[in-house]
């Protein structure tokens, strides 16, 4: 005799714990450093090797989303670095290589070999070059667009908002022969037209700062890693994000 079970109404896409993903801009001299977006090579390090000794693995944000869709990675953390400063070559990649971790590199490519000239203050930073990125995505770093130029998108008219989603989508795309699938709000500020904008764009994922109900696959939410997160501030942001943050439709 077969039994009928009643399963109740049709939920909505299934949802699962946000990723943690560090989100991390400059890595070098930190001497100045008034908005705290620099972190030292040798900080890095120390950061990257912690995590590695309890256990987890920073990655790309494709490589953990797709193990996250496979029911997996609750051991991966992602690792994200925007702007696209140019001491990433330099100091960034030494070390990811040396931990065997993944990263993405989110970039301008509207400001190719320019600089952070987006922050009043501080010094001057200079940016990846387009021989840079194409270097660091031959070494295996997923390259991902932050817009073209920088700017808040919330306040871009239709037009501005086109370029620095869809446009930079092509630009870079054409400038690493390979698709572009992640996006990055420039400043994290983001809102539901930004969202769709980013979406219709064709990105498949998107990384915010705190977007709270907005929080979805294409606005996921990232921590702040600075030089001053010592081991044990660092796990306890690890930890304290499964508390802190809503989950995630979507995403197992």
């Amino acid at each position: 005799m077969s039994v009928s079970v009643d399963t109740g109404p049709r939920l909505g896409p299934r949802q699962g714990p946000v990723p943690w993903v560090a989100m991390y801009h400059s890595v070098g001299d930190c001497s100045d450093d008034p908005y705290r977006i620099t972190v030292t090579p040798e900080r890095l390090d120390e950061q990257l090797g912690r995590l590695r000794r309890r256990g987890l693995k920073g990655v790309s944000m494709t490589e953990l989303l797709a193990a996250r869709a496979r029911g997996e990675g609750r051991a991966l953390v992602g690792l994200t670095f925007d702007d696209g400063y140019a001491d990433f070559v330099d100091h960034a990649l030494p070390v990811l290589r040396r931990h065997d971790c993944g990263a993405t590199l989110f970039v301008l490519p509207g400001r190719l070999g320019g600089d952070n000239a987006w922050d009043p203050f501080g010094p001057r930073r200079p940016l990846l070059t387009a021989e840079g990125i194409r270097y660091a995505a031959e070494a295996g770093v997923e390259i991902g667009s932050h817009g073209l130029t920088h700017v808040d998108l919330t306040k871009a008219d239709d037009e501005v908002l086109n370029a620095e989603t869809a446009e930079s989508r092509a630009v870079l795309s054409e400038l690493i022969g390979a698709p572009v699938d992640g996006f990055c709000y420039p400043f994290g500020t983001v809102d539901r037209r930004v969202i769709d904008a980013v979406r219709a764009a064709g990105y498949t994922y998107a990384c915010a700062i705190d977007p709270g109900p907005l929080t979805s696959p294409h606005a996921l939410p990232r921590v702040h890693v600075g030089q001053n997160d010592t081991a044990v501030r660092l796990y306890l942001k690890h930890r304290l994000h499964w508390l802190r943050r809503r989950p995630v439709a979507g995403l197992r």
